[in-house]
């Protein structure tokens, strides 16, 4: 058996009560930190949560040489961890389908997503977003400014009034991540008067939501991470009104996405 467990958005408290059964059950726990991270917990926290030995692999240890998690889902029990939920963001349906191939029971147990917590802090209606995107850091691409397939993704939802899910680049190895300021300076270039909603470790006790113009976002702190951006399209009297009390809009630039 080959259990996908999602860890949640912070802390080693974050994983569900199923995820946490799964874990203590396993014969072996496996889990990777490349494409999320749990900014409240490093492994030995995790370890001593659940009292168990975590074996963390890279990239290349999921994609190219996955063998171990599959010999050890065929010889018992084996466990693999993400940070947030296995199967959106941090996809990993390629390590499934191969576990399927070998003949290999698998189940997923979900964690909480970026999109939903997102969706939740800021009373946008989650039924109204459209196509999310990534904004790369400008050394990761090789490139100046924002990828051309960020801005067809936001001009798209844009034009269909729907709101864009932005995720901020990390670099786990190297401890660093997009700042929700960064990404706000970056994308002002092109947008520059346009209402986005800084998201800041959500999950966490201590999570945050801003609402303003992308160039006035570009000039402040948010602390330490993991900060998301939303882009919002057209918005409902009710999401107005969340914007407004929960993340400190001001009231032109919502006016100008109101339906």
């Amino acid at each position: 058996m080959l259990t996908f467990v999602g860890l949640g958005l912070y802390d080693e408290r974050s994983v569900t009560v199923a995820g946490r059964e799964a874990i203590e059950a396993a014969d072996r726990v496996f889990a990777e930190f490349y494409t999320s991270h749990l900014v409240g917990a490093d492994v030995p926290d995790l370890e001593r949560y659940h009292d168990a030995t975590i074996e963390v692999r890279d990239r290349a240890g999921v994609e190219q040489d996955p063998a171990p998690i599959l010999d050890a889902a065929t010889a018992g029990d084996a466990v693999f961890c993400t940070a947030g939920d296995p199967m959106i963001s941090t996809t990993h349906v390629d390590l499934r389908l191969r576990a399927h191939e070998r003949g290999i029971e698998t189940r997923v147990v979900h964690g909480t997503t970026a999109q939903t917590a997102a969706s939740s802090l800021s009373g946008l209606q989650n039924y109204r977003f459209g196509k999310a995107t990534t904004l790369p850091f400008e050394r990761a691409h090789g490139g100046d400014g924002v990828p051309d397939s960020v801005v067809d993704t936001l001009d798209e939802n844009r034009e269909r009034g729907l709101h864009t899910l932005v995720y901020l680049d990390i670099k786990a190895a190297d401890d660093d991540y997009m700042s929700a300021s960064t990404a706000a300076a970056l994308l002002a270039d092109d947008y520059e008067d346009t209402l986005a909603v800084a998201v800041c470790r959500a999950g966490s006790p201590e999570s945050t939501v801003t609402a303003d113009r992308l160039s006035a976002l570009a000039t402040r702190e948010f602390g330490p991470p993991l900060h998301l951006l939303v882009v919002p399209g057209d918005l409902h009297l009710l999401e107005r009104d969340a914007l407004a009390a929960l993340a400190d809009a001001p009231a032109d630039p919502l006016a100008e996405l109101t339906d």
